[in-house]
């Protein structure tokens, strides 16, 4: 089926909170192109029958634009999607992971996670995904308990229980993120515990992982602590390196944190409970 392709031109500090209300308002997926540029290119994917303009215009709004901002928008076709996407997308190779799509050959010898590009986020192209990719690699050696909250395509899931985790839960608001985790770790021939954040059962976890934005994960805080064991470890990513003293301030009353990797402008955050 097509989509409308909203391409919007915004001032860095802005970009990130206009993301967040263009989700929130009904788009399906949203990136930025050059995130820590003055000027941050924003694409918004949305359904062909949605109201652009007023999708736009509410998150304005939300953001408290006194105006909605000039945008272009364009319709495109699911082959013309998943052209942009195969052509974006390289494999990926991580310590023992090796991440590619179904048209890549793999490399031998690596723990092999096959993710398509697709319509929920996370296929390990963007720096955000690959930052929590190299913690996973590295925290998880076997027998683990893992939350991925917030997971999108479920890439760090599947990732963590190909390398070995006994447990793996993932939870998303987004039902279409859901079906599709669903899906690749069906693919990936593992099992993952997928529901929405209000289905998610009693139970802490050795590793919870949550690669989001700032403001929810600053909201998430104390849920996200009281899902971590004791002396268990979180990593948080879809924080810029501007972002990243804030983020870590709403988890230090729980967590011992660091910021031990940063990649093009984002900023990994990792943490040791109490």
């Amino acid at each position: 089926m097509p989509w409308l392709a909203v391409r919007l031109d915004l001032d860095a500090a802005l970009a990130e909170a206009f993301s967040e209300a263009l989700l929130e308002a009904g788009a399906q997926s949203v990136s930025l192109e050059h995130p820590t540029a003055p000027r941050v290119g924003l694409d918004a994917l949305l359904p062909v029958d949605a109201d652009h303009a007023a999708l736009v215009a509410l998150a304005a709004a939300h953001c408290g634009f006194s105006a909605a901002p000039a945008y272009d928008v364009a319709t495109i076709g699911d082959e013309d999607w998943v052209r942009r996407s195969q052509s974006q997308f390289a494999p990926l190779r991580i310590g023992r992971l090796w991440v590619g799509a179904g048209w890549h050959q793999a490399e031998p010898g690596c723990t092999v996670v096959r993710l398509d590009p697709g319509m929920a986020f996370g296929t390990g192209s963007h720096p955000t995904t690959q930052l929590v990719l190299r913690f996973v690699e590295r925290a998880v050696t076997g027998g683990e308990r893992v939350l991925d909250y917030g997971c999108g395509s479920g890439i760090l899931a599947i990732a963590a229980a190909k390398l070995g985790a006994a447990k793996v839960d993932a939870t998303d608001i987004d039902p279409v993120a859901v079906d599709a985790a669903a899906a690749n770790a069906q693919r990936n021939e593992v099992t993952l515990g997928l529901r929405a954040p209000e289905e998610l059962g009693p139970g802490l976890y050795d590793i919870v992982l949550a690669n989001i934005l700032s403001q929810p994960l600053i909201v998430l805080a104390p849920l996200l602590a009281a899902r971590t064991a004791p002396a268990g470890r979180i990593a948080l990513a879809g924080v810029l390196d501007s972002q990243a003293d804030e983020v870590a301030a709403a988890y230090a009353p729980w967590f011992a944190m660091t910021v031990p990797l940063r990649q093009e402008g984002w900023a990994l955050l990792e943490g040791v409970k109490k």
